[in-house]
């Protein structure tokens, strides 16, 4: 079964490929030029399967329902192989440092757009309004990248996303839904309070939770012992706090659940009651670390804490049986990340996302780990539509992936994607 899935998949591609004119670079630059509102094209160094590559720097309207107004310059990197085949347009949730192979082009052997999202990375206005930072808004640039490019490329349209990365993807086809054919959001929650108590129930349940608790009330209860080695261990990577050290060591305290499951730890690793000092921050960097926290971290993921508190949703944090031992984060919060205070949470969205996706969203492929925290509030697609969830079993946030599926469940993705492609 998996072999003929796969030269399925094989005889699309060559017929594809069979019917695509060969272009040179020169005249591609200019045709990627002459697209409305590119400001500058450079060509890269294509990765496998690409003939070729570029970045390319679009001019966005910062309102596109006032097209007329403020515009930023968004960053683009467009890996081609043929005209004839799908396009795969990568949602990335946050900044595009750099051009990569998805996997969903591998596997179709496509073309592939990675889009930065705004306000991130080289994609910021500079006016830096926060009220267009909302999923609509992004919803439209993704909508104006399609009708720039599908002029050219003729082949079918698939969105895919990791984890922020699919919200946006999910949320695009909710406000457009017929722009693209297929949707791979990976690891991808969907929230529907600014602090989702869906969390705490799976962290509280997943496993270890006894370890976990402990260590953490051990890190709390040893914090002036650890406190020196942090400073000096801070002090190496530049890493500065305006929060305060301190605060920033109880946030890290206070995250590591979250993350000792989104990153898919071993319960057998957590350091026992006779672990050194040493041992412990170590163990805590290696979780959690502190980047997060600090003044670089908190500028860099500024947009992500405004789209958390206004539309996207998050988590909090559970300070049952260690609040007592709080001495700086005793109303530990993310809201306090955000770049604008007192936002208000429209909780309204993500429920009409979720309710559309229930009754509409077909050609949808969700990929989950088991063990990842958002996993918590993953999307649950109805039988009214045609779409399939995957669950991997032992999987967690960066390692669920189709290529790490087990054999049935990978000839389930390609026979799903390849009959969405012929339909």
């Amino acid at each position: 079964m998996y072999i003929r899935l796969l030269l399925t998949f094989f005889l699309l591609n060559f017929c594809l490929a069979a019917t695509t004119q060969p272009i040179g670079l020169q005249s591609f630059d200019a045709q990627l030029m002459a697209l409305p509102d590119v400001v500058e094209v450079e060509r890269l160094e294509p990765t496998a399967p690409f003939r070729s590559a570029y970045k390319i720097m679009l001019r966005q309207p910062l309102d596109h329902k006032n097209p007329d107004g403020e515009t930023f310059t968004q960053r683009i990197y467009l890996s081609h192989k043929a005209f004839g085949k799908p396009m795969i347009m990568v949602t990335e949730g946050y900044a595009a440092e750099e051009n990569y192979t998805s996997e969903l082009a591998k596997i179709l052997n496509a073309n592939q757009l990675v889009v930065e999202h705004r306000y991130f990375g080289e994609s910021v206005p500079d006016s830096l309004k926060w009220i267009y930072l909302t999923t609509e808004q992004a919803a439209n640039d993704y909508h104006r990248i399609i009708e720039l490019f599908n002029k050219m490329y003729s082949g079918k349209w698939l969105s895919t996303g990791i984890s922020k990365g699919g919200q946006a993807a999910l949320y695009h086809r909710y406000y457009y839904p017929d722009d693209v054919d297929i949707s791979v959001p990976y690891v991808t929650p969907l929230n529907f309070e600014v602090e989702d108590p869906r969390i705490y129930k799976f962290v509280n349940y997943v496993g270890c939770r006894k370890d976990i608790f402990d260590f953490q009330k051990r890190l709390l209860e040893k914090r002036d012992e650890i406190l020196p080695y942090m400073k000096w261990y801070c002090f190496g990577r530049g890493q500065t706090f305006a929060i305060g050290r301190e605060t920033a060591y109880e946030y890290a305290v206070l995250e590591y659940p979250i993350s000792f499951w989104q990153w898919g730890h071993e319960c057998s690793k957590i350091p026992d009651k006779d672990a050194s000092t040493e041992e412990m921050l170590e163990y805590l960097i290696e979780v959690v670390g502190f980047g997060l926290y600090s003044d670089k971290g908190v500028k860099y993921f500024e947009p992500l804490f405004y789209q958390a508190m206004t539309e996207l949703g998050y988590y909090g944090f559970q300070t049952n049986g260690l609040h007592h031992l709080l001495k700086y984060a005793t109303e530990p919060t993310n809201t306090i990340f955000a770049p604008v205070p007192q936002l208000k949470f429209d909780g309204s969205l993500s429920k009409k996302v979720y309710a559309w996706i229930r009754e509409s969203g077909d050609r949808i492929l969700y990929v989950y780990g088991e063990l990842d925290t958002w996993s918590a509030t993953a999307v649950n697609p109805s039988r009214k539509t045609d779409a399939l969830k995957i669950m991997m079993k032992g999987r967690a946030h960066h390692d669920a992936r189709i290529q790490n599926m087990e054999r049935q469940d990978k000839e389930k993705v390609l026979e799903a994607l390849n009959r969405w492609l012929n339909e």
